[in-house]
C-alpha cells in the first residue's frame, strides 16, 4: 500500500518598531552551559545591548565559541520577533546537523500554548490533535520522536520520551528539531530528536523579573481559561567567581467539549427475519453495526516549574545545577450513546433485547447492497454510559554538571536523575433505554452518520434503567539516572578542525499495574432515577449546526458519579448478590461479586510488568573543513556504539479446564547498535549552501510491548466435530495473547540533501529532499503456531514487520518586507510545505 501526504503551512508575521532595552542575550547553543566570553552589562546600564548572539560555528558548540562582534558595547541590536528569527536562522545555517529551530522572541513569548503546538510551524513536522490540543508529533511522517531537555534525555512514567504538550511555551527559550543526528547527540528516534531548551541565569545581564498572563475562550466548552508564568533571574560577583540563579513557575489550564457522531466500522448483514421495505432485489443488505454519539469534555491543567543555578569560578570553568517539575491533572467526562442496528436473540433471561428489526425507507447506494439511509424499528435498545476520570502525571528531573576549557581541549560532564509517575482512575455509570425506539439513520450526511428518534421523550426518567457500574485503576512509574562525559579537541590543523569523544551510561526502571471491576445489572431493570446520584439533567449539545438531529439525553452530573462512588459500590455489591442468587450457575456474576468485596479496585497481578534496562554508549566524531577553489567545504563523520542490557518480567496466566496457573516469566536482552553518521556542507557563497547527510538510527521498543507475560487458554476439543484441514480455526487447541520480549529495535537508514539560501539575516529559502529506509516497525499480529505444550495455538502479540520506505521533499520560506515604506516594513511571512510518499 502506498500513501501520499501533502502539508502546507503559512503564517503572517508583524513586527513593530521598538527601542532596544537592557534584556537578555538569547543563548546561541542548544546546550548553553557557559557564560558569554564578554560579560554583558548589568541591568540598568546605559549601554543598549540586546538580542541573540549569532553563532559562527555549529549549533552544537558552546556560547563561548560564538563571534564576539555582536557583543561590542557600542552595538545597537534589533530585538523581538525579528531577532528570534535571525537567531533561529543562524542556528540552522551553522549547525552540523539538519536542524530547524523556533526561538522565543522574549520571555514567555514562544508562539502558541505548548511546545507541541509551536513545533507544528516547522517544515516536515506534523501533529495530531485530540480534545483541542496537540497530542502527538510526527517528523516526516514518523512517530518515533526522541525528546531531550537542555540536551539530556527526559521521559515520563513507562515511556521512552516526554510528551511535548506538557512543556508550556512560557517556560521555553527555544525548540530544536534535529532531523539528522550526529554522534555526540543522545540517540535520536527513528523520526529524529526534539530538544527543549530553557533559559539560564547567565543568559541575562543581571536582575530580570518577567512574566505574562494570557487567556483562551473555548466556544464549545463556554469557558475562559488562564495561563501564565513568572520568571526571576539574577547574577552576581562573589569572592569565588560569578554566580547566577533563575526560577520560573508556570500554570496552564484548558477546558474543552467535543462531540462526535459516528458509525461502527464493523459491517452487519440484515437478518433473514427482518422485514425490509422497499424490498431490495438482493438480500442481505449491508450496514454498520451501530451509530452513536461520543462526547468528551473536561478540564486539564499543568503546573510546572524549573530552576537553574550557574557558577563560574574562573573564566574557563563553569558548574551548574538545574531541575524541572512537570505536572498534569485531568478531569474528564465521556458520554456515549450507542444505537445497535442489528437484531439479536436474548442472551440472558429477562434481558430487554429485541429480535430482528424492521427496516423501512431503505435507500441503497446505487446498484449495491450497501445502505445509504434507513429507518429501524425494534431490535436492540440503545446503551448509554457516563464515565468520569481523574488522571495525573508528576515528572521531576534534576541535573548537575560542569565544563572546563584549557587550550585546545574542553571537558564536560552531566549527571541527571529522572522520576515520573502516572495514575488514572475511572468510574462509569451505565444506563439503557427501556425500549428500542424507532431511529432514522443517514450514513453519509455532511461527511458522517446522522440519526434521530422521531417522537421519543428523552427527558422522561421513566424511559431509563440502570445497566451497570464500572471502576478502573491504572498505575505506572518510571525512574532512572544518566551520566555522560565529553572531550572536545580543536587542533590547529588545516583539514581536521575538531575531534569529539564521549561516553554515556543510563540506568532505567519502568513498571505498571492495572485493575478493573464491573457490575452488569441490566436484567434487574432498576429505574435509573432511583440511584443515589442526585438530579438527572439533559446532556449539553456539543454540535454546531443541525445535521445531527438527536443531541441530548438524561445523564447524571460529574459529581453525581464521581462524588457518590461509595454509594455506587454498595449498590453494585447488593445487586450482584441478588444476581448470584438468581443465577447460581453463572460464574461471571460470582467473579464480579468477589471483585466488589473491597472498597478499592483489586489490581490484577497478571497485568503487572517490570523492566530494568541499562545502556552504555561511546562515540567518536571528527569535523573536517577544506576549500575547493572559492567554495568552503566542511562536515562531520562519526560513530556511536550503544550496548543495551535489559531485564523484563511479568506473570503469565494459563487456563486449562477452568484451572488457572500463574507462571512468572523473566527475560534478558543484550544487544549492540552501531550508529554511523556522515555529513558534508558545501558553501557556494556566503548566502548559498548545500548539505548532504547520511545517518543510521534506531528506536528501542516501548517497555509495554516487551512484556514477556502471556495469557493462554486451553480449548476443549469436541471429538465429534470433524476437522477441516483447510481451516486452521477448526484445529485450534489454545488461544494466547501477550507481549514479545524478542522484539528488536526499529531501524532506519536516512539520506538527506538540503539546499539553503540565506538572502537576509531573517530571510531564507530552503529546499530539502529525504529518504528513510525503514525496518522493523512494530504491529500486532494474530498467527497460528504449533506449541510443544499447548498444541496448535492462535496467538496475538506485537511483532516486527518488514521493510518500508518514506521519501519526500520540504520547502520553507521566511522574510520580512523590509523594502516597504514605514511601519509596513515590519510585515513578514513564514511558509512551508511538505510532500511525503
Amino acid at each position: 500500500m502506498k500513501s501520499h501526504l501533502f502539508m502546507l503551512s503559512v503564517a503572517p508575521m508583524a513586527l513593530l518598531a521598538m527601542p532596544a532595552h537592557a534584556h537578555a542575550a538569547e543563548p546561541s547553543a542548544p546546550q548553553s552551559n557557559g557564560k558569554p566570553a564578554t560579560k554583558p552589562a548589568k541591568a540598568g546600564s546605559t549601554e543598549q545591548v540586546d538580542t541573540a548572539v549569532v553563532p559562527s560555528k555549529s549549533a552544537n558548540t558552546d556560547p563561548r565559541e560564538t563571534s564576539s562582534s555582536a557583543e561590542k558595547d557600542d552595538d545597537i541590536v534589533v530585538t523581538g520577533l525579528r531577532a528570534s528569527l535571525e537567531s533561529a536562522a543562524a542556528l540552522k545555517r551553522n549547525s552540523d546537523s539538519i536542524i530547524d529551530v523556533v526561538v522565543a522572541q522574549d520571555i514567555g513569548k514562544l508562539p502558541d500554548d505548548t511546545a507541541a503546538e509551536t513545533i507544528a510551524r516547522i517544515a516536515g513536522v506534523q501533529v495530531q490533535r485530540y480534545n483541542d490540543e496537540v497530542s502527538g508529533v510526527l517528523i516526516r511522517g514518523l512517530p518515533d520522536v526522541a525528546t531531550a531537555y537542555n540536551g539530556r534525555e527526559i521521559f515520563t512514567a513507562e515511556l521512552r520520551r516526554a510528551q511535548l504538550q506538557d512543556f508550556p511555551s512560557q517556560a521555553l527559550s527555544a525548540l530544536e528539531v534535529y532531523k539528522s543526528g550526529t554522534a555526540d547527540l543522545i540517540e535520536p528516534g527513528l523520526a529524529g530528536l526534539v530538544n527543549v531548551r530553557t533559559r539560564r541565569p547567565f543568559d541575562f545581564k543581571g536582575l530580570e523579573v518577567a512574566g505574562g498572563l494570557r487567556g483562551t475562550y473555548n466556544d464549545q466548552s463556554r469557558f475562559f481559561d488562564p495561563q501564565g508564568n513568572i520568571l526571576v533571574s539574577d547574577r552576581w560577583d562573589t569572592g569565588i567567581g560569578e554566580m547566577g540563579l533563575l526560577v520560573n513557575v508556570t500554570y496552564a489550564q484548558s477546558r474543552y467539549h467535543n462531540g462526535v457522531r459516528y458509525n461502527s466500522t464493523n459491517i452487519a448483514d440484515s437478518s433473514p427475519s427482518s422485514i425490509i421495505t422497499p424490498k431490495p432485489a438482493v438480500t442481505p443488505i449491508r450496514y454498520p453495526y451501530s451509530v452513536g454519539l461520543y462526547n468528551e469534555s473536561g478540564k486539564r491543567y499543568r503546573p510546572s516549574g524549573n530552576f537553574s543555578f550557574q557558577w563560574a569560578p574562573a573564566s574557563n570553568a563553569e558548574v551548574y545545577l538545574e531541575g524541572i517539575y512537570q505536572g498534569y491533572r485531568g478531569e474528564t467526562i465521556v458520554d456515549n450513546f450507542d444505537v445497535d442496528l442489528r437484531g439479536r436473540a436474548p442472551v440472558q433471561p429477562g434481558q430487554t433485547i429485541g429480535n430482528a428489526p424492521t427496516l423501512s425507507d431503505v435507500v441503497l447506494v446505487g446498484d449495491t447492497t450497501q445502505v445509504a439511509s434507513m429507518t429501524k424499528s425494534g431490535g436492540y435498545r440503545p446503551g448509554i454510559y457516563r464515565s468520569t476520570k481523574h488522571d495525573a502525571t508528576n515528572t521531576t528531573q534534576i541535573a548537575t554538571g560542569g565544563k572546563w576549557s584549557s587550550g585546545i581541549a574542553t571537558l564536560s560532564t552531566d549527571f541527571a536523575y529522572n522520576k515520573s509517575n502516572y495514575r488514572a482512575t475511572a468510574h462509569s455509570l451505565d444506563s439503557a433505554l427501556t425500549t428500542a425506539p424507532t431511529v432514522k439513520v443517514n450514513f453519509a450526511d455532511d461527511g458522517g452518520a446522522a440519526f434521530s428518534f422521531p417522537d421519543y421523550d428523552f427527558a422522561n426518567p421513566a424511559n431509563y434503567i440502570w445497566r451497570g457500574y464500572y471502576e478502573s485503576d491504572y498505575k505506572v512509574n518510571g525512574k532512572g539516572w544518566q551520566w555522560r562525559g565529553d572531550l572536545v579537541l580543536e587542533p590547529d590543523m588545516p583539514l581536521l578542525r575538531k575531534l569529539q569523544f564521549g561516553y554515556r551510561v543510563t540506568n532505567r526502571d519502568a513498571n505498571y499495574i492495572t485493575g478493573n471491576r464491573y457490575a452488569y445489572t441490566e436484567s434487574l431493570k432498576r429505574p435509573f432515577a432511583d440511584l443515589p446520584i442526585g438530579q438527572l439533567s439533559m446532556s449539553p449539545n456539543p454540535f454546531r449546526g443541525a445535521v445531527q438531529g438527536f443531541t441530548s439525553y438524561l445523564v447524571p452530573t460529574f459529581e453525581g458519579v464521581d462524588g457518590n462512588q461509595a454509594k455506587l459500590r454498595d449498590l453494585s455489591r447488593q445487586a450482584l448478590q441478588q444476581l448470584v442468587a438468581l443465577n447460581p450457575d453463572d460464574q461471571g456474576y460470582k467473579d464480579a461479586l468477589t471483585k466488589f468485596q473491597g472498597e478499592t479496585v483489586p489490581l490484577d497481578p497478571y497485568s503487572q510488568f517490570h523492566a530494568k534496562e541499562q545502556s552504555y554508549a561511546g562515540y567518536v566524531q571528527a569535523k573536517y573543513a577544506f576549500d575547493v577553489g572559492s567554495m568552503e567545504v566542511d562536515g562531520v563523520a562519526g560513530l556511536r556504539a550503544v550496548n543495551t542490557v535489559g531485564r523484563y518480567s511479568g506473570l503469565s496466566k494459563v487456563t486449562v479446564d477452568s484451572v488457572v496457573t500463574a507462571t512468572p516469566r523473566d527475560v534478558h536482552q543484550n544487544y549492540l547498535d552501531l550508529l554511523p553518521n556522515a555529513s558534508m556542507r558545501v558553501k557556494f557563497s556566503d548566502k548559498l549552501q548545500l548539505r548532504l547527510g547520511y545517518t543510521y538510527t534506531r528506536t528501542r521498543p516501548d517497555f509495554g510491548t516487551l512484556n514477556p507475560a502471556v495469557s493462554i487458554e486451553k480449548v476443549v476439543i469436541d471429538p465429534t466435530k470433524p476437522v477441516d484441514p483447510t481451516d486452521p480455526n477448526s484445529r485450534i487447541q489454545a488461544y494466547g495473547s501477550g507481549g514479545n520480549p524478542d522484539l528488536r529495535p526499529l531501524t532506519s537508514r536516512n539520506y538527506d540533501v538540503s539546499l539553503e539560501y540565506y538572502f537576509a539575516k531573517s530571510g531564507s529559502v530552503t529546499l530539502a529532499a529525504f529518504q528513510h529506509d525503514l525496518n522493523g516497525f512494530i504491529n500486532y499480529y494474530t498467527r497460528y503456531v504449533q506449541d510443544p505444550t499447548y498444541g496448535f495455538m492462535q496467538i496475538s502479540r506485537p511483532e516486527n514487520s518488514g521493510e518500508g520506505k518514506i521519501k519526500g521533499v520540504e520547502a520553507a520560506f521566511q522574510t520580512f518586507f523590509g523594502f516597504m515604506p514605514g511601519a509596513l516594513k515590519g510585515l513578514g511571512v513564514q511558509a512551508n510545505a511538505t510532500y511525503l510518499d
